[in-house]
């Protein structure tokens, strides 16, 4: 079990002068934590290198995984990637909200390279999040920002997260509450009308296929072509067990559905009524607190249909054996 550190400043996302606050410290070469609907995000300037640098630094984070791009409006995606009639389809159908774009980086978008790690292409979002869209349209910049947490580690969904995992190495974090959402955003590729699923998130498949048809899977191998695609990650301190229909004694248990009989050690239950949008919700939030028990963590099986297919690969990259980076 693990202490948590001495926590950062936590001040309300709504409130102007901890927004002033924070884009001070983002001006700066800083950075700091936001909310949006997925997870909470660990922000910096996307065109300032020394901010940049910053986050993978208080991450842990390796520098050849890409960023994301927040933008407050379609007009500032549009200056950063091209984009084609699929994409504004997309676009048009889902943002603000838990979808992220990755298509090719204009030559004059206002992005430092370490946000792309090399890449020609670059991950761009607008996320339902009024601090990130006000810290956008206040420092006239797009936000890079990946998850609120040390590298590999559980995704934060609340404000305490993110205080917990970076203590005062981290200035400040804006509060705006527990994610609705939970997981990350879903990440799509698109080349003309072909559309690449790279990451599963907080959007439903089924959605996106209505408009795009069905979905190309990402090709296995190489440097990681957008956030989130490392083989190990997500992770807890602790082993894990997935598909167990019973724990052991010894164990935490990550139930969905009934609850087991007779079990008396850590447990939490995703969702008792087997809602995947309810277990999504709370998946991140349930791992940090079985972790602190320093028990394996067995997890009830969960089927792969509609958000189940995302809460699967996190649990399937959590239980990942760690990779060395």
């Amino acid at each position: 079990m693990h202490a948590p550190q001495m926590p950062c400043a936590i001040r309300p996302h709504n409130d102007e002068d901890a927004l002033r606050q924070a884009a001070d410290i983002l001006q700066a070469g800083g950075v700091v934590g936001v909310p949006t609907e997925t997870v909470y995000g660990l922000a910096g300037r996307a065109d300032l290198p020394e901010g940049v640098a910053r986050i993978y630094q208080t991450k842990g984070r390796p520098q050849f995984n890409p960023l994301i791009a927040h933008v407050d409006s379609l007009e500032r995606a549009r200056a950063l990637i091209v984009f084609s009639p699929m994409m504004v389809r997309l676009a048009d159908a889902f943002w603000p909200g838990p979808l992220t774009l990755v298509g090719p980086k204009r030559d004059d978008a206002q992005v430092c390279d370490l946000v792309t790690a090399g890449l020609d292409t670059l991950a761009v979002r607008w996320p339902r999040s009024s601090a990130i869209c006000a810290l956008v349209k206040a420092l006239d910049c797009p936000l890079a920002a990946p998850s609120a947490n040390p590298s590999g580690t559980i995704s934060p969904t609340t404000a305490q997260h993110v205080g917990e995992g970076f203590g005062d190495a981290l200035a400040l974090v804006l509060d705006g509450g527990t994610c609705p959402v939970g997981l990350e955003s879903t990440i799509l590729a698109v080349e003309g009308d072909e559309v690449t699923l790279l990451r599963p998130g907080g959007l439903d498949r089924a959605q996106i296929e209505a408009i795009t048809g069905p979905l190309k899977a990402a090709g296995e191998g190489g440097a990681p072509r957008a956030p989130g695609m490392l083989k190990s990650h997500y992770a807890p301190s602790v082993a894990m067990r997935l598909n167990a229909q019973h724990p052991r004694p010894g164990e935490a248990y990550l139930a969905f559905g009934q609850s087991p009989d007779n079990f008396t050690g850590p447990m939490i239950n995703l969702s008792p009524t087997q809602n995947l949008v309810e277990a999504a919700s709370t998946l991140f939030a349930s791992l940090k607190a079985l972790d602190r028990h320093g028990l394996t963590i067995s997890v009830a099986p969960i089927p792969f249909d509609g958000l189940g297919e995302a809460i699967n690969d996190r649990l399937i990259r959590a239980a990942a054996p760690k990779e060395i980076l």
